[in-house]
């Protein structure tokens, strides 16, 4: 019976995280409330599962912008193969910030910002972000991809370094940035999925380095359990990244952000009161 619950919760864990690190709702919140209501255990194998799992989220991406991102393909002609080397370096120009800011200050927002309140507060006020800026969008200057240039990726790599204050969204604070900068919502959503490969592949270096570096292994069913967690992650990100990219080609991030607000009242009400 434990092991049809550790499989059943290693397929939950791959849904929260396919749904959510591309929606602009906060991936991290959803997975500390799942773990504080349903207990992966050992914890250091439930803080290397999360990191695992988003080898399903990074292979979703390269999976569904796979045409997009290879400047080797034979459709392609000169002019859209140099287009898409220029793609490949913006994209790390835009992951530079939020990588160089995770790197520096890793340690202390796992130590002060890790907590309930702070998930809380940041989901209510981007929330009431998303919520506002549907009202009154920015206009628009950037319509495709190769309309963004290096110093617009920087500064769009610089709003995603507000997501390193647990519960903002990777994805949530790059899109809002795009979007002030000019881009369209498809092309800040875009943007905002490929910039966030580089810096969870350091990440998930880094913290798969230091699970084992501090003495930790695997057994047979927990490397069981992160394959399907991986697989699952995948195929809900494929499916998810794809639907969301429809979806706001005619609508606006108003449903998120109330969305937001309420579950950060919620966790105030539980945790809190």
């Amino acid at each position: 019976m434990r092991i049809f619950f550790d499989f059943l919760q290693a397929i939950v864990l791959g849904l929260v995280q396919g749904i959510t690190e591309w929606l602009p709702i906060s991936a991290k919140a959803h997975l500390l409330l799942l773990q504080s209501s349903w207990p992966l255990h050992p914890e250091s194998f439930y803080v290397f599962f999360k990191v695992i799992l988003q080898i399903g989220s990074i292979a979703a991406v390269l999976y569904v912008f796979c045409q997009t991102l290879n400047p080797w393909s034979k459709t392609k002609r000169r002019a859209e193969r140099l287009n898409t080397w220029r793609l490949w370096g913006n994209v790390l120009c835009g992951s530079l910030p939020v990588c160089a800011g995770w790197f520096l200050c890793r340690s202390l927002i796992e130590t002060y910002l890790n907590a309930y309140f702070v998930f809380a507060i940041t989901l209510i006020a981007y929330g009431i972000i998303f919520v506002l800026i549907s009202f009154h969008e920015p206009k628009v200057t950037i319509e495709r991809l190769d309309g963004i240039d290096s110093k617009t990726a920087l500064s769009i790599g610089l709003f995603q370094c507000l997501a390193l204050v647990p519960g903002t969204s990777r994805s949530g604070a790059s899109i809002l940035g795009g979007m002030y900068l000019g881009c369209s919502r498809a092309v800040a959503s875009r943007f905002s999925f490929l910039i966030a490969v580089p810096v969870m592949v350091l990440a998930g270096l880094a913290d798969g380095f230091a699970y084992f570096h501090n003495g930790n292994t695997l057994s047979f069913l927990q490397g069981i359990l992160l394959t399907l967690g991986v697989v699952v992650t995948f195929v809900v990100s494929v499916v998810t990244i794809k639907w969301f990219l429809r979806w706001i080609q005619n609508h606006t991030f108003q449903g998120f952000g109330w969305y937001r607000i309420f579950l950060g009242i919620a966790i105030l009400m539980v945790f809190y009161l």
